[in-house]
């Protein structure tokens, strides 16, 4: 069987419809978009083709975490920001404390430029490798495309209290992953689709614990 058409790029009206925000946060995604646009010509923010879909590709794989999200009131930490997403795009949503861990400082200096531009406040970027990371109490911890699962946990174990949620987007390899990280780790995970890639997942992870050896 042939492939269909190509999906259309999304507007920011279909958006939207997908994600009920006001009119004014779609105003900030866009400054975030054209930003991201202008910064693309003199350093690789993200990937390139990309940019042919961006509100399907960023804003929406972004977006769609805020859901499963315990309530805005809260603090989250942002794993290899990069340009932003997901963590900056939850925080235009409404996120009361966000956390960009990004270590180039090109992309931090994107990170800061890109808060102050679409007015968002309760953002703090840490220039930083996550294994330099002091422990940081939190709600929420988010990744995009950082690492495989098993990686990734050990990345955030310091970040990750009893009742933290750990909320990462992830593709086709996931359930390999699982089966992996359950080597050392106890967790109750949820999958849930992803509203913007057919071979997408969101992995929600709660109650998360290394599995400890007889000899610890």
């Amino acid at each position: 069987m042939s492939p269909g058409p190509p999906e259309a790029p999304l507007e920011a009206a279909g958006f939207a419809r997908l994600i009920p925000v006001s009119r004014e946060t779609t105003i900030r995604l866009e400054i975030l978009l054209a930003l991201l646009a202008r910064w693309q010509r003199r350093i690789n923010l993200v990937g390139a083709t990309s940019l042919a879909d961006p509100w399907r590709r960023h804003i929406l794989d972004s977006a769609q975490l805020f859901r499963h999200l315990p309530g805005p009131d809260i603090r989250l930490l942002d794993l290899g920001s990069g340009a932003g997403f997901p963590g900056l795009v939850l925080a235009i949503m409404g996120v009361g404390e966000v956390h960009l861990v990004e270590s180039d400082r090109r992309k931090a200096a994107f990170l800061r430029e890109a808060a102050r531009e679409t007015g968002t406040e309760g953002v703090r970027v840490h220039v930083a490798r996550i294994e330099d990371m002091a422990p940081l109490p939190v709600e929420v911890v988010t990744a995009r495309a950082l690492a495989p699962l098993p990686r990734l946990l050990a990345l955030a174990e310091p970040f990750l209290g009893p009742a933290t949620t750990a909320l990462f987007l992830k593709g086709r390899n996931l359930e390999a992953e699982l089966t992996a990280a359950r080597r050392h780790w106890r967790m109750r995970p949820q999958i849930e689709p992803s509203l913007s890639a057919a071979e997408g997942r969101i992995l929600i992870l709660r109650e998360v614990a290394r599995v400890r050896s007889r000899r610890d």
